[in-house]
């Protein structure tokens, strides 16, 4: 069985916290347009393995948008973010853990392992 290719984790900043039940949408470029492939939300550690290994997820412009607006209203607070948008380029063979940290006024994000 193939390693799968894409992971992420949330986490709330402002807490230092695992931002548990946030709504993620991965998309994937085609032309230059965004189809949705996948969503689901994150888990009770902030975690998301998408079900995905090297034969089913080809090189390519793939996006995750995080419902963010609806993770803080659950919580009780504001945020200046409806959502967050990660554009991000893959290639065969590789492992993306594409990580957000998460405040409700700020955001970052890199390429974890």
């Amino acid at each position: 069985m193939s390693r799968p290719v894409l992971s992420t984790h949330v986490l709330d900043t402002s807490t230092g916290k695992p931002a548990f039940g946030v709504f993620v949408e991965l998309y994937k470029k085609k032309d230059d347009s965004w189809t949705l492939w996948h969503n689901t939300v994150t888990s009770s550690d902030g975690r998301i393995q998408f079900p995905f290994t090297k034969d089913s997820m080809a090189a390519g412009t793939y996006k995750l948008k995080f419902k963010i607006e609806d993770y803080y209203k659950q919580n009780n607070k504001e945020t200046l973010y409806p959502y967050v948008e990660i554009v991000f380029n893959t290639k065969d063979d590789e492992h993306y853990h594409i990580p957000l940290l998460l405040t409700p006024y700020g955001y970052s994000t890199y390429r974890g392992s």
